[in-house]
């Protein structure tokens, strides 16, 4: 199918479609998942893992894959997006993701599939595929982040700061000088500790600051993001950053990498990336023996910069090529 010939960040992409699947999957602890499939009924099988936690699906997430060749499943991960409850942490930790990847994989009779994830989502991909091996025929990753405090800090203790102290500023300004040590920490307290409404004010400013370093091509002006988006996205991501992700302990990612030696793995980052720097996709691709890292010159952390929608798509692409005689993953 021929792409988008237009100008702008879709250009590299495939026409929109809609899905011919969508259904509300009850995995369990009270938690109802947003799952859609679209694409070929017949074809590659790839599972999409948003960002955030807690940042949800959209219908530009469907246009990466050519049509033709991929069937593409996308849900909203616990607590986000069309999943129920909305902005509930109860029994939401990266391990019930995984248990709800593979729920998911079971349901739909998939083998093995490729699986697709940026930012938070390629972090989830890469504890998928540490636990489940034998069910990931590849890795597509996008703007790498590892789950390790050293990421942490850079994001939300000062070192992006340096570069937007404008935003910091406004980030910061909410906060009291006196718990500027550990602004998770003090995050937390008022995104779940306060009303309601006092909390969609702390949940913008909270996406706002992520928001605005997202592109290269930023100007620090994000705009006011929706409450009801921004209380899912904010609770979600504090409540995984304030829990190290829940991992056994800080390094977990690298550590159990080698449970990926032979695993296919395509790497897509952002020279300029301030949310996610450039280290950890170049510490991950070290690490890996089936790896290729795309570093992309002039973008950030977007999944919308056009350097990077490219090189997704083209890798993509790659990938379909030589599996048209079967649609299947079966090595």
């Amino acid at each position: 199918m021929d792409r988008n010939t237009s100008q702008g960040p879709a250009a590299a992409l495939y026409p929109p479609i809609d899905p011919f699947d969508q259904r509300m999957v009850d995995v369990g602890d009270g938690h109802r998942l947003y799952v859609e499939q679209c694409g070929n009924p017949d074809g590659l099988p790839v599972v999409v893992l948003h960002g955030g936690p807690g940042g949800g699906c959209s219908p530009m997430m469907r246009r990466f894959f050519d049509p033709a060749i991929y069937r593409v499943v996308l849900f909203d991960q616990r607590g986000c997006g069309r999943s129920r409850p909305h902005a509930s942490v109860r029994d939401n930790t990266t391990w019930h993701l995984v248990a709800d990847i593979e729920h998911i994989r079971n349901l739909l009779a998939i083998d093995r599939w490729a699986v697709f994830g940026g930012s938070w989502g390629a972090t989830l991909s890469l504890i998928y595929g540490i636990t489940h091996p034998d069910r990931t025929a590849r890795l597509i990753l996008r703007g790498v982040f590892l789950m390790e405090q050293r990421e942490l800090n850079w994001f939300y203790g000062g070192g992006a700061g340096q570069f937007w102290p404008d935003q910091w500023n406004r980030f910061t300004s909410l906060i009291p000088p006196e718990e500027h040590d550990d602004l998770i920490a003090a995050y937390k307290r008022r995104l779940f500790d306060t009303p309601a409404h006092e909390q969609v004010r702390y949940a913008r400013a909270w996406a706002s600051w992520e928001n605005a370093l997202a592109s290269v091509r930023s100007q620090g002006q994000s705009g006011e993001p929706n409450g009801e988006y921004a209380r899912a996205f904010a609770r979600l991501e504090n409540h995984y950053f304030s829990n190290a992700g829940f991992l056994e302990h800080d390094g977990w990612i690298r550590q159990n990498l080698h449970r990926l030696t032979g695993v296919p793995t395509v790497i897509v980052q952002g020279r300029y990336d301030m949310i996610c720097p450039p280290l950890s996709a170049q510490l991950l691709a070290s690490a890996l023996d089936a790896a290729t890292l795309h570093m992309i010159p002039f973008a950030g952390h977007a999944l919308s910069e056009p350097g990077i929608s490219e090189q997704l798509v083209r890798s993509l692409d790659r990938i379909a090529q030589t599996r048209t005689d079967t649609l299947r993953f079966d090595d």
